[in-house]
């Protein structure tokens, strides 16, 4: 079985993360970055279905230069190589924009499933999973807390608001992975080592066959017009109980409409 991990990196949320005044886009260099969060789950059930089932896991990640870290990252975890698109021209993509290159560098290896986290931190969109299935014309198989693979069949447990669903599809097929699916494995120093050595293939747009056009703030459905950042927080106002507590927090309810 092929496997392909789609991994994003993101700001750490732990960190102060801003906005880019000069184009209105997120401030990537302010705060460290990280895998997504979310994306370690999906290379762990990536792994464990290599385990199970045999093959090789891919790594794919769209992204600058510096993704290179996150990709030597889940390469220690154990996946077998990566592929990285890598042109300046991404800059300021959407979501829309982000799929069809995904669909494009998917079209580029050979893959049975491709696994995303069901949304990245930087934007909480969840909806990139979805757009690359449709893009390829897969089954799409979402919000997914457990996997499992019979022959060209794919099952998922789908996450719902009252519990679950369970939704099958074909190979070659999308999944998404929520964090209740598993626990990622930590890096062991042998994987780290063996990580520096793994192949990362680098491509770029006209690698893809896409053009600077189709891509890039410029040509994104959805931009950031203009932001504030916002106000410093005021002191609040401290309550002495000294038997009126009660009436002194209603009277400041009712100053604020909130009663």
């Amino acid at each position: 079985m092929n496997i392909v991990v789609l991994v994003k990196q993101v700001p750490d949320t732990e960190g102060d993360r801003k906005l880019d005044p000069s184009d209105n886009t997120l401030d990537r260099a302010a705060v460290d970055p990280v895998i997504n969060y979310i994306d370690e789950f999906a290379i762990e059930e990536g792994l464990r279905l290599k385990e199970a089932h045999g093959g090789e896991v891919t790594i794919l990640t769209v992204g600058p230069e510096r993704a290179t870290e996150s990709i030597r990252k889940a390469l220690s975890m154990g996946a077998d190589k990566a592929v990285h698109v890598l042109d300046d021209a991404l800059h300021g993509s959407d979501a829309i924009a982000t799929a069809k290159v995904i669909a494009k560098a998917l079209g580029s290896v050979e893959w049975d499933v491709a696994i995303a986290g069901s949304e990245a931190t930087d934007s909480r969109s969840a909806i990139v999973p979805a757009l690359v299935a449709e893009i390829l014309g897969a089954p799409q198989l979402t919000q997914a807390r457990k996997v499992t693979v019979d022959g060209s069949t794919v099952t998922i447990e789908r996450v719902t608001d009252t519990g679950y669903q369970s939704v099958s599809g074909s190979t070659p097929a999308v999944l998404s992975v929520v964090e209740k699916i598993n626990d990622p494995r930590y890096p062991s120093f042998k994987g780290i080592m063996a990580a520096k050595s793994k192949p990362i293939d680098v491509k770029s747009l006209g690698d893809l066959g896409l053009d600077a056009g189709e891509v890039g703030l410029a040509n994104a459905w959805s931009q950031v017009t203009s932001f504030e950042n916002a106000p410093p927080r005021s002191a609040g106002q401290t309550v002495k109980d000294e038997g009126n507590g009660a009436s002194a927090i209603a009277d400041f309810l009712a100053s604020k409409k909130l009663i």
